[in-house]
C-alpha cells in the first residue's frame, strides 16, 4: 500500500495538518495492520525520543529504542543512541516522511528496502514541573553528594505527556543495561511512577513508587525510597545542559 493511498484511507474529513511532536504517542497501525499483540509508546521531548514496547498479554518486555530527532517540514530524522532489536541502527541517522492526518502522526520510511508506514496516535501533550529530557548526574551516599559528567555511558529519563521512560546504555559500545517506563504524576513536590514495563523484571509491572522532588537551579532533585527499600537522593540535569561542549 503506497503512502498516499494509506493516508487517504485515514482522511475521513478535512486535510492533513501540522502538529507538535512533543508528548506521548501510541503506535496503532503498521502498514495498515493494527497492533493486537504489542503496545508501543513513544515519548518526544526536548529534541529527544524514546520508545518502549511490551506484550499486551502478560506485560513481558519487548523492545526499546531512542535518541535525538529533528523535524524539518515534512522530513523527520532519527539518530539512535540505543536500540534493543538492531544494534546496527545505533549512531546512524535515518530520514522519514511525516504527515499529520486527523491528529494522527503518519511516519513513512524503509524497512529492509520495503516501505513501512506507521500510524501513531497522541496520548497526551500535558506538561508539568518535570516534563523534559533528563540525564543522571549526581547521587548522595553516606551524606556525601557525588557528581558526575555523563559521557557515552549514561542513564536518561524522558518525561512527557504523563509518560516516563528511563534508559541505561552506552552509545559507543552499544551496550544496553536496562529500561523501564509507564505513567507518572508530578504535583506539589510529590512524584509518582506507575510501572508498565521493565526490561529487568516483568514482575515489577503494576508497582507504584512515590518520591519527593524539587527543581533547583534547573536540576531535578529526587529523593525517597528505592524499590528495594533503600533511601535514595539523586540529581538529574537537563540533557542538553549536561552535554554542552
Amino acid at each position: 500500500m503506497t503512502r498516499l493511498l494509506f493516508i487517504a484511507l485515514f482522511m475521513f474529513t478535512g486535510l492533513a495538518y501540522g502538529q507538535d511532536l512533543e508528548g506521548a504517542w501510541k503506535l496503532t497501525h503498521v502498514n495498515g495492520q493494527d497492533m493486537p499483540q504489542h503496545e508501543f509508546v513513544k515519548i518526544y521531548q526536548d529534541g529527544y525520543f524514546a520508545f518502549g514496547a511490551k506484550e499486551k498479554e502478560g506485560d513481558k518486555f519487548h523492545s526499546a529504542g531512542g535518541g535525538e530527532f529533528q523535524l524539518d517540514g515534512s522530513t523527520y530524522s532519527e539518530t539512535f543512541d540505543f536500540h534493543t532489536d538492531n544494534e546496527d541502527l545505533i549512531g546512524s541517522s535515518n530520514s522519514h516522511q511525516v504527515d499529520w492526518v486527523e491528529g494522527k502522526l503518519v511516519i513513512t520510511g524503509q524497512d529492509d528496502g520495503r516501505e513501512r508506514i506507521e500510524i501513531w496516535e497522541k496520548i497526551s501533550d500535558n506538561t508539568d514541573d518535570l516534563s523534559g529530557n533528563w540525564v543522571f548526574t549526581g547521587r548522595q551516599s553516606d551524606g556525601e553528594m557525588s557528581r558526575s559528567t555523563p559521557g557515552a555511558r549514561r542513564t536518561v529519563k524522558i518525561l512527557g505527556g504523563g509518560r516516563f521512560q528511563w534508559i541505561a546504555f552506552n552509545s559507543e559500545t552499544k551496550q544496553f543495561m536496562g529500561t523501564g517506563g509507564g505513567t507518572y504524576s508530578a504535583e506539589n513536590g510529590k512524584y509518582t511512577e506507575n510501572i508498565e514495563f521493565f526490561s529487568r523484571d516483568d514482575s515489577r509491572v503494576g508497582a507504584s513508587l512515590e518520591f519527593d522532588y524539587e527543581v533547583k537551579d534547573s536540576e531535578w532533585h529526587h529523593s525517597g525510597m528505592s524499590s528495594k527499600g533503600d533511601p535514595i537522593y539523586e540529581i538529574w540535569s537537563p540533557y542538553k545542559d549536561a552535554y554542552k561542549k
